[in-house]
């Protein structure tokens, strides 16, 4: 049997990708547990790299939660998503929220439910032309999860937010670039080959100083204004006692190109 994620790494840049095509890569707790084996070895040092790229295999991103996983229940009344959700889920999603390297999402076709969730976690969201984005939740009778009802508003407002997962809309691509939930729309024949070059041009830069940034967009959501700055302030001190930045100081008087190690 194939890898449940396959695993690449690219210079300096990791590519995962859900490899279940013939499920449309539909989340299952397996495709959990081994993204977030992954992420814990990017975490713990265990792999060197300073990009991370997720992309699905075949004609879709991910459709979902896989249902069928849970359907050889016995009952209904015997199958609780939210246990799954607190102990699976959520310690991936803390962790890859948590990451210190900037993260890239590559969309290609459906991102549906937990699905969407995921593609649109990325620091940095790419979208085939042919991809869409579908909060199926409701059309099973469950609600919004795997951070989409905290990451969505603030992509889109409240307003934008609601309308998308209460009414169901499947937002194509073009669409969702409008409203601000993607970054980037690609031809659907150049969406890896995309990516791989601002995943490379990103895991070139000053990656401690990538990871304190985005550390600081995260935490602004729940800080005051005057804990922002403060913040702001000990994340430079830390960033500005890296060899990365000696270097970035460096190569601007010299009117060079800075080449960081990511140090």
């Amino acid at each position: 049997m194939s890898e449940i994620v396959k695993f690449e790494n690219i210079g300096n840049v990791t590519l995962l990708t859900l490899n279940d095509p013939d499920r449309l890569n539909a989340l299952s707790l397996e495709m959990i547990s081994e993204l977030h084996r992954y992420i814990r070895m990017i975490i713990n040092n265990e792999l060197e790299t300073r990009c991370l790229v997720i992309t699905g295999a075949g004609r879709g991103f991910c459709a979902g939660a896989n249902l069928i996983e849970g359907a050889g229940q016995s009952s209904f009344e015997d199958i609780d998503p939210g246990k799954a959700l607190e102990e699976h889920y959520h310690p991936f999603l803390i962790d890859l929220k948590n990451l210190k390297i900037p993260l890239i999402t590559a969309v290609n076709g459906v991102a549906a439910g937990a699905g969407c969730s995921l593609g649109i976690f990325g620091d940095i969201v790419y979208a085939a032309k042919s991809s869409y984005f579908y909060q199926a939740f409701k059309f099973i009778g469950l609600v919004a999860d795997a951070s989409s009802t905290f990451v969505i508003p603030r992509k889109i407002g409240m307003a934008r937010a609601l309308e998308f997962s209460l009414i169901g809309e499947k937002v194509s691509a073009d669409k969702a670039l409008d409203w601000g939930l993607i970054n980037h729309v690609v031809e659907d024949g150049k969406l890896i080959s995309t990516v791989m070059d601002a995943a490379t041009n990103l895991a070139e830069g000053p990656t401690v100083a990538l990871g304190l940034m985005k550390q600081l967009y995260w935490d602004s959501f729940a800080n005051t204004f005057e804990e922002q700055i403060s913040a702001e302030s000990k994340a430079q001190t830390i960033a500005g006692k890296t060899e990365d930045s000696k270097i970035g100081v460096m190569s601007f008087i010299q009117k060079q190109k800075a080449k960081f190690k990511g140090k």
